[in-house]
């Protein structure tokens, strides 16, 4: 008999999130057949206690025959584990719970998210804090938070000026003014242990405050994109409160905590283990820019929570514990098949989020050899079969991109089909005079029929094949992987495992989540599988520290996003491309980055950059051309592998929430972890419960 057992966590109508006892759920196939199945269930009910009428909720174990679905084979069990307790009392109709997309927080009591990584996704970015504007990948719009407006630059793009919004507060009541953010960048550049203290000595003359509500800069530079550097899209220059700030001894070390804001919720509560952090909604929720554009946040707390893994998110939204969380591909699955009030981002097949403008895969540590050599980088892409790697990643669903940014929307045609030409040109250089083309129109093909024999029904016209699995990718082909290593000095011994040109076994660590449901996860497990097949002793090391780590250089190969994202509108390419600006990268492993963590830089693309930083982001064609120069250095000395686009696998329980902003009504983005979230509360509905 096989059973399932739900373990119940929210008891007497209070969310008391309870560390559970083990949980065994598998999953699989779908299949549905009568089965006994042990039920704990959570039962309500009133009784007579001295002499008043009172709820007692209790909980009771049955065995019932009903038609169950199945989700998992035998051979797959996952151990589940849920997060230590939340110590407090929410009332659950009230409550919103969050899974955390980057997992437990490394240093739970550190908001100080201008100095290295703090995991912002955990209500920071989402909920507590305003940016001067947000792109909502979504609906293409940019919303005026701090700021009311549009920046105002002269004519060569040396100086602007930065309106803001009047009314806000801080939400300990404090007033927002032009002199936080002039505070704001002088502190940066005066200390170089900021994130961003070397993006602001480099393009900043001065900044001053005309008035309380304007912000005016000297740049020392023309740089039309200056201003983007506060447009949030995942992650950006957010705003210090000086009347905190000023009285510290030292901004670097400072945990700023509590962590105070402009957004419409407040710092309630954090697990000292990092598993889960408390947002309250502010009292004065209508003197934040969401309160001002959109009206009252509907949640009172919302709660972030880490969970041990995937078994535990699902089990905790079957049991209604989990409102809105990312899952894998399995996962959702399982949630659609066995949670009534659970619904996907599509009402139907494909189910997923497949609008959100993140290019996914690898990343080489450029400074360590031997991912220092482009032809060692390129053996290693060429040692992929993109068809199985895929099939493991997320089960076919991805569409493959050639290039640094995702093939959807409207990047194919501003990019990916044009640069065709070019990237069937593109010649490796194997050795011995023979020159080799590695890419391959057929790739989506392949994956294409990778999904046919799972059973799933796929298109069969060309565009939409092209919408679905992409234009192109590289060719799956070891002999040619094989000529780039000889090349450089490498050999395989009798058993065809590759040593390094000093003759040592070649061992290749990817480091990067524990979390089985997120992207970077199955990237490097499918990648570390490829190479494993191919002869090199590849491991996957899991580490709650990999954000951490990466920054700093302490990595061979993780799976950080192998570019920044773009906008995900227009043909702007700058914030992908910058990242890459010789100017942010830390020279000595050891030492935190400010751009990309691949800490690839070279003169030529500090060119492209120069040339998008003086043209008018209006002159779209001017904007294109540079964009595709930088792609073309990309493909060229790949830093990093891009592999396939950001597959949302998300799920809500519309048991206490509904009106999410799903395909059929997509007013906002749909994630809890994305910046923009905290513009999707004013529009939830309680369903009473």
């Amino acid at each position: 008999m096989k059973k399932l057992t739900i373990l119940i966590v929210l008891l007497a109508g209070l969310l008391i999130l309870a560390a559970c006892a083990p949980q065994t759920v598998e999953v699989t196939r779908v299949v549905t057949e009568e089965k006994e199945v042990e039920v704990t269930r959570v039962v309500t009910e009133t009784v007579v206690e001295a002499g008043e009428e009172v709820e007692v909720t209790r909980v009771v174990t049955e065995t019932v025959v009903e038609e169950v679905v199945v989700e998992v084979p035998a051979e797959e069990v996952i151990e589940s584990v849920d997060a230590p307790p939340v110590m407090g009392e929410l009332p659950r109709s009230d409550t919103l719970i969050a899974g955390m997309l980057t997992g437990r927080a490394g240093t739970p009591s550190n908001f100080n998210e201008w100095v290295g990584w703090k995991n912002r996704d955990r209500g920071m970015q989402n909920l507590a804090n305003e940016p001067l504007w947000s792109v909502d990948f979504a609906t293409g719009e940019i919303i005026n938070g701090l700021a009311t407006g549009d920046p105002v630059y002269n004519e060569d793009f040396t100086a602007l000026t930065i309106p803001l919004r009047e009314g806000v507060t801080w939400d300990d009541g404090e007033p927002f003014t032009s002199a936080d953010v002039v505070f704001t960048v002088e502190t940066l550049m005066a200390h170089e242990g900021f994130n961003a203290h070397n993006f602001f000595v480099e393009n900043v003359a001065s900044v001053s405050a005309p008035d309380d509500f304007t912000v005016a800069f000297e740049l020392t530079q023309p740089n039309s994109r200056f201003h983007t550097t506060f447009l949030d899209r995942w992650g950006s220059t957010w705003i210090m409160p000086k009347h905190i700030f000023e009285n510290v001894e030292d901004p670097i070390t400072f945990e700023f905590n509590p962590f105070v804001g402009t957004g419409p919720y407040k710092l309630h509560s954090y697990d000292e283990s990092g598993f889960w952090t408390i947002w309250e909604k502010r009292e004065d929720w209508q003197n934040s820019p969401t309160g001002i554009l959109y009206g009252e946040p509907v949640p009172q707390y919302i709660v972030f929570q880490a969970f041990a893994n995937e078994g535990a998110k699902i089990v905790a939204q079957l049991t209604h514990q989990l409102d809105a969380v990312d899952l894998s591909a399995e996962g959702l699955s399982a949630a659609l098949a066995q949670g009534e009030t659970i619904r996907a981002y599509q009402p139907s097949f494909p189910w997923v989020v497949n609008n959100d403008p993140a290019i996914t895969g690898i990343t080489f540590n450029n400074k360590l050899a031997p991912f220092d050599n482009p032809d060692v980088r390129w053996a290693l892409l060429l040692s992929m079969d993109i068809a199985e790697y895929v099939g493991q990643a997320v089960d076919g669903t991805g569409t493959l991109s050639p290039v640094h940014i995702p093939s959807l929307g409207s990047y194919p045609e501003d990019f990916i089909l044009p640069m065709q030409e070019w990237l069937s040109d593109f010649e490796l250089d194997l050795g011995d005079g023979e020159m080799y083309k590695p890419y391959d129109t057929e790739a989506p093909l392949r994956v294409l029929d990778y999904a046919k024999g799972r059973g799933y029904v796929v298109p069969e016209d060309p565009e939409t094949i092209a919408q679905s699995f992409g234009i192109g990718w590289y060719k799956y082909d070891p002999e040619a992987a094989t000529k780039l290593l000889v090349k450089n000095g490498f050999s395989q011994d009798a058993d065809g495992n590759w040593l390094l040109p000093d003759g040592t076994p070649w061992k290749i660590e990817l480091l990067d989540t524990p979390d089985t449901s997120h992207h970077s996860f199955k990237n490097c497990n499918a990648a570390a599988q490829q190479w494993k097949q191919f002869g090199i002793d590849a491991t996957y090391i899991a580490s709650d520290a990999s954000e951490t780590l990466t920054d700093e250089g302490n990595f061979m190969v993780s799976c950080e996003w192998p570019a920044y994202e773009p906008w995900g509108a227009g043909v702007d390419l700058y914030r992908t491309l910058d990242r890459f600006n010789s100017a942010y990268l830390a020279p000595e492993l050891g030492e935190v980055t400010q751009g990309h963590e691949s800490r690839y830089a070279t003169p030529e693309m500090d060119a492209v950059i120069e040339t998008l930083r003086v043209t008018d982001p209006a002159d779209t064609e001017a904007v294109r051309e540079a964009g595709i120069e930088g792609l073309k250095l990309l493909v060229t000395d790949m830093p990093t592998i891009p592999t396939y686009g950001y597959v949302g696998f998300l799920t809500w329980d519309e048991y206490f929430w509904t009106n999410w902003p799903g395909s059929e009504n997509p007013y906002t983005q749909p994630y809890v972890h994305w910046g923009p979230f905290k513009y999707m509360t004013p529009f939830l509905e309680q369903t009473g419960r």
